[in-house]
């Protein structure tokens, strides 16, 4: 006859501890991480992202009522900053001759310099009616972001235990890991902590979950108007 449970058990259980998600069905573990990243106030992204051929590297902190960070493509990094509908492009005097001698061959090599001193280090506001605003803003919306990111393709399992951030985590994965993995957190809340996305479109770290951070439009000497339709970043 065994004496006490602890002489007669299995082994340890692997979910001592934790916030119990590991016992749950993958469908349940997916639902219940995507309703704790929607409902958390903030959040911080990092890492890369392929879209449309196009790799960015990305570093932002985002909330319902805006974001900021800053996105580096093909070498070349720039800050975004939105607070509510207003968003601002800042960048340095490289950025700005980049694009604007891409953009127009008729324009001087001395007057390009001279714009793209300019707008060195200052704030540009992007006009909601310039087609650079919903392409620049889709990496400051918070909702929409987390919900085309989180989205596993195929069939989603459950896979190993593992940890990021320094937490354990149980694994996602839709179509056996080609639709995408997802590192869910087994402490606390059950955030997603790491993302790898479907096709090699890359990785992602979650982190900062629900910590607040201060949002503000730049005062008017941090601005200035860049005077025309924004070129193609």
């Amino acid at each position: 006859m065994c004496v006490g449970l602890s002489a007669c058990g299995g082994g340890e259980d692997p979910d001592a501890g934790t916030n119990g998600l590991g016992k749950l069905t993958a469908p349940k573990i997916q639902s219940r991480t995507v309703k704790a990243a929607q409902g958390a106030k903030a959040v911080r992204l990092s890492g890369t992202v392929v879209s449309n051929g196009h790799s960015y590297k990305i570093d932002m902190r985002l909330k319902d009522e805006g974001g900021t960070g800053s996105v580096t493509t093909a070498g070349r990094t720039f800050q975004l900053l939105r607070v509510s509908e207003h968003l601002f492009l800042k960048a340095d005097a490289g950025f700005w001759t980049h694009q604007d001698a891409k953009g127009s061959g008729a324009t001087s090599q001395a007057g390009t310099a001279a714009a793209a001193d300019k707008l060195d280090g200052k704030y540009v506001k992007v006009p909601v009616g310039d087609p650079a605003y919903k392409r620049l803003s889709g990496f400051t919306v918070k909702g929409a972001l987390l919900d085309g990111l989180l989205t596993l393709h195929g069939k989603v399992a459950k896979g190993d235990r593992g940890s990021a951030g320094g937490l354990r985590t149980v694994e996602l994965t839709g179509d056996k890991g080609a639709g995408g993995t997802l590192d869910v957190s087994l402490e606390g809340s059950p955030y997603p902590l790491r993302l790898e996305r479907a096709g090699g479109a890359g990785t992602l770290q979650l982190s900062d979950w629900g910590k607040d951070f201060t949002l503000r439009e730049p005062a008017g000497s941090e601005t200035v108007d860049y005077g025309a339709q924004l070129p193609e970043s």
